[in-house]
């Protein structure tokens, strides 16, 4: 199983100092002689995170907040990672899938061919934010039909001299790029959806589905059912298009002597460093993660993230309290017993 985790981004970090203090000097001037904090923190916590094994980190965006944009940050942070790959979240719609090619081989090569796309393909009710910064806003069937162009035109251009393309959302006529690739193999596409729609435009075009918590799970157990069946149903779809997938997860990865402690311990961090936290809404954003078993002593979480790994889960993107001594844990008491156990199996 891979591991992953996201960079700490103010508009989503919870329970970062850092990222309240970048979240407080936003709209002001930095002092002098200091970068912002949220850089910074991401720096120290990330290349912490490939010491301790983590393999892919993902660089979200929100374009209307207090977060540097996800290309700056992926180039300035990693640049410098050895092993980890980079997932660059990117919005159809905002962005021209030309630029977008040319960046991603650009990322590509300064990471020595370890960089991905996650493609989020709806804008979830910000068509304010949508449109401000340039972007047009669709529904429904035509929002897939320009994501699916804008995936093809950026295989094409990864993988031919010139490309040709005539569609309903984008026109190009010999395109091409003068630089490709890093290897020989493109980056891979990772991305998210729900309902028959979507769930064909993932079998069709996608490389990695995060999986999603079904929406009437309410324990465990029930998320794991949920799970299976949506993995058994997408692999139907890819077989109907001659393609595999791949698995992954984004469950809240904490480590306590009992699952309680750890929630406490979780909870506790976030109103230290978070103002404006509300129980409610709190337990709205970690619960659905939480279901996913990973919380709790490492023993247990580990024996979950095999559960998992046997059901066809490759990859789990952890949402963590954001600090390198928390990394270096689950690192140590979870990341390393689980590689160091596959090894045994195969030798």
């Amino acid at each position: 199983m891979q591991f992953g985790l996201y960079a700490p981004i103010p508009m989503v970090t919870i329970g970062s100092p850092e990222a309240a203090r970048a979240n407080a000097e936003a709209l002001l001037p930095l002092p002098p002689g200091r970068r912002d904090a949220q850089f910074d923190h991401g720096v120290e916590l990330l290349l912490a995170a490939e010491k301790a094994g983590f393999d892919l980190c993902l660089f979200a965006e929100r374009h209307l907040g207090h977060d540097i944009g996800a290309w700056i940050m992926a180039a300035g942070i990693a640049s410098r990672f050895e092993t980890m790959r980079a997932l660059v979240a990117v919005h159809p719609g905002l962005w021209d899938p030309v630029m977008v090619a040319k960046l991603s081989v650009s990322l590509d090569r300064i990471c020595g061919g370890r960089m991905a796309l996650n493609i989020v393909n709806g804008n979830h009710d910000k068509d304010h934010e949508f449109r401000m910064f340039g972007g047009t806003v669709l529904d429904g069937e035509e929002r897939y039909r320009r994501t699916e162009e804008f995936i093809t035109i950026m295989r094409g251009l990864w993988t031919n001299e010139t490309f040709t393309f005539h569609g309903d959302h984008y026109d190009l006529e010999n395109g091409q790029l003068l630089l490709k690739p890093a290897t020989p193999t493109p980056p891979e596409i990772f991305s998210v959806s729900r309902g028959d729609r979507g769930l064909d435009f993932i079998a069709q075009y996608c490389d990695w589905y995060f999986l999603e918590n079904p929406k009437d799970a309410k324990s465990v157990d029930d998320l794991v059912r949920g799970i299976g069946a949506s993995i058994a149903e997408l692999n139907k779809r890819c077989e109907r298009f001659g393609r595999k997938m791949r698995y992954a997860m984004t469950p809240f990865l904490a480590l306590g002597e009992t699952t309680e402690s750890a929630v406490d311990t979780v909870t506790k961090r976030i109103f230290e460093f978070d103002q404006n936290a509300d129980e409610n809404k709190i337990k709205h954003r970690m619960l659905p993660a939480t279901l996913a078993g990973c919380i709790g002593p490492a023993n247990q979480v580990r024996a979950q993230l095999r559960r998992l790994e046997d059901m066809g889960v490759e990859m789990v993107l952890c949402k963590v309290i954001p600090t390198a001594e928390n990394v270096r844990r689950i690192g140590a008491e979870v990341i390393t017993p689980l590689t160091q156990g596959r090894q045994a199996l195969a030798s």
